[in-house]
């Protein structure tokens, strides 16, 4: 495991960043695992400042995102495809065809569950993959309890899940209940993880993952398994360890 100290989330930002554009940079063809939510925001908007400014190109490059609700079309401005649309694609010369995020609106879940690892295997899985981690250590939305051998699958989002992504829409009420997820074996398969944690409220997280033995009821702590695994956090993260 190779950790990575910095003073702020904008030093953790453009670290990530770095990481993510010098991949594009030596593989015009790269393979890129992305997340959502507030935490890879920064490292996003670097690589989109890059691209305008350097020009490094996403014409050749694949995404695959790790998450998504089931129930919400690509148009919903809650699902995670068009937090990346808005966010990210949208501001690249990346093709759409090549940006992947899980359907949440199969008729059938299981079929798109496995459509999607069989993505992720036609792939060779992921090159680089960008994590953020949940306050109780989830994952992609591998919540604890979830088998380190778990490929893509619907999961039951839990209450205090629903609570903390409430955020992002109207009322609580609108918030899933489900969503298909990358496995934590998905996960495992990349040649390289970046898991970033920032800010106070993911200090008890930070601290169980660093002290703490790998194990299911601590979903993150599978990462401590792969042999390319970088942990960026900040400082505001450590204060609480």
């Amino acid at each position: 495991m190779n950790i990575i100290e910095v003073e702020s989330y904008e030093e953790m930002s453009e670290k990530a960043s770095e990481l993510f554009i010098q991949k594009v940079r030596n593989n015009p063809n790269a393979k890129l695992g992305l997340a959502t939510g507030s935490t890879p925001l920064g490292t996003y908007k670097r690589m989109i400042a890059d691209y305008k400014k350097n020009g490094t190109s996403y014409k050749n490059v694949t995404t695959v995102n790790l998450d998504e609700y089931v129930g919400l079309s690509k148009k919903h401005p809650s699902s995670y495809r068009y937090y990346m649309n808005e966010r990210f694609y949208h501001h690249l010369n990346l093709k759409q065809e090549n940006a992947h995020v899980p359907d949440g609106t199969a008729l059938d879940l299981t079929i798109e569950c496995e459509r999607y690892e069989s993505l992720i295997d036609q792939l060779g899985g992921l090159d680089i993959q960008l994590l953020g981690i949940g306050q109780n250590g989830h994952i992609g939305f591998n919540e604890p309890g979830t088998s380190f051998d778990s490929l893509t699958h619907v999961v039951e989002l839990t209450e205090n899940t629903r609570e903390v992504n409430g955020r992002f829409f109207q009322n609580r009420e609108e918030v899933p209940t489900k969503a298909i997820t990358m496995g934590i074996a998905s996960i495992l398969k990349s040649k390289r993880i970046v898991l970033l944690i920032s800010g106070k409220e993911k200090s008890q997280a930070l601290h169980r993952l660093l002290n703490e033995d790998v194990t299911e009821n601590f979903p993150a702590s599978a990462l401590k398994k792969h042999p390319n695994f970088t942990l960026i956090y900040d400082k505001e993260a450590w204060k609480g360890v």
